[in-house]
């Protein structure tokens, strides 16, 4: 298949690993299409939700649609957001944290530099 359309009652919830109070859903993986590359995802962060300190494999880019996150890298901290995006290389640390009182929509767009 060379395209694929999700609505958003097809997106499907998933484990994302060392995450915590948050819903992650799924809305494409690389198999969806023709020699694809990109995972995007939706996260939604409730209050005190995020991600521990750590890297991945992927490259990549989170969008805040709404609320706002503490995103810590091994030489900044900042507040993202909405509107706010971070776009970072397979290994690098970060982590983020959901310190305000309501939830946070994020989408997030993964790559593996290596899939091909």
């Amino acid at each position: 298949m060379s395209y694929k359309i999700v609505r958003k009652e097809d997106a499907y919830p998933y484990e994302a690993a060392k995450h915590y109070n948050m819903l992650a859903t799924r809305l494409h993986n690389p198999v969806d299409v023709n020699d694809g590359v990109l995972t995007v995802g939706l996260s939604h962060f409730l209050p005190g939700g995020g991600c521990e300190f750590g890297n991945n494999a992927m490259e990549s880019v989170y969008y805040v649609i709404s609320g706002e996150l503490t995103l810590k890298t091994e030489d900044v901290e900042t507040v993202l957001k909405p509107g706010d995006t971070f776009h970072c290389g397979p290994g690098t640390n970060k982590a983020i944290h959901n310190n305000g009182t309501e939830t946070v929509k994020m989408l997030v767009v993964l790559t593996n530099p290596n899939a091909k």
